[in-house]
């Protein structure tokens, strides 16, 4: 019989997760909110556990909110992957991603605006939406779809559409989120190089559902 490698978390690993979690969450309600000077004691009574159990896991307010931001990136980027698995074309992956990102802004408000509050961590950060528009740029270039003298440039473009036009959408929530992010997103395009025309039709195709998927 071959020998099993992991095991399952015991009871006491589950709660120290489940622990953890709570934080993680209450600190983004706090991020979302605009309230990074909250005191350990109410990030503790929001997350319902011990202020000793804050220190089981984190050193400080300041690396609860390091991984308050991470854990948001990483669940947004999870979900891009899930939305634009099968995809060929890096134009097409870029554009989906980017057109999906614009639309969660309303669907996950919370997230995005931990997200918004942390730009410079959004931008520059390994996770999330910046590396994987770098790999997708990085990827169009090689194919010859995108066009740019320097992509890391172009990434400084990338980011501050995608960070300004999720603030727009917050500051007015009457404005249509679907057809603003699809002329923002055409505008990128042709931005990194692709034609006018095809840039528009790319931002016309269908995209996955997002009713009930949520990072």
């Amino acid at each position: 019989m071959a020998q099993q490698t992991g095991h399952a978390p015991n009871r006491l690993e589950r709660r120290k997760a489940r622990t953890r979690c709570a934080l993680v969450r209450a600190a983004q309600a706090f991020m979302a909110a605009g309230k990074l000077n909250v005191p350990i004691l109410e990030l503790t009574q929001a997350a319902d556990v011990g202020m000793g159990s804050f220190y089981n896991h984190f050193d400080s307010r300041e690396q609860l909110f390091q991984a308050a931001v991470e854990d948001a990136l990483d669940r947004y980027g999870a979900l891009l992957d899930e939305l634009t698995v099968g995809l060929d074309d890096p134009a097409h992956v870029f554009a989906q991603s980017f057109r999906l990102t614009g639309r969660l802004h309303r669907r996950s408000p919370e997230l995005s605006k931990v997200l918004l509050n942390n730009g410079l961590a959004l931008a520059g950060s390994g996770k999330g939406l910046a590396p994987r528009a770098r790999r997708d740029i990085d990827d169009g270039v090689r194919a010859g779809r995108f066009h740019v003298r320097e992509p890391e440039l172009a990434m400084v473009i990338v980011a501050g559409a995608a960070l300004c036009l999720g603030q727009l959408l917050h500051d007015q929530p009457e404005r249509d989120d679907a057809a603003a992010t699809d002329q923002v997103t055409e505008d990128v395009l042709r931005m990194l190089g692709l034609p006018a025309d095809e840039a528009h039709e790319i931002c016309q195709r269908p995209l996955p559902d997002l009713d009930g998927r949520r990072p």
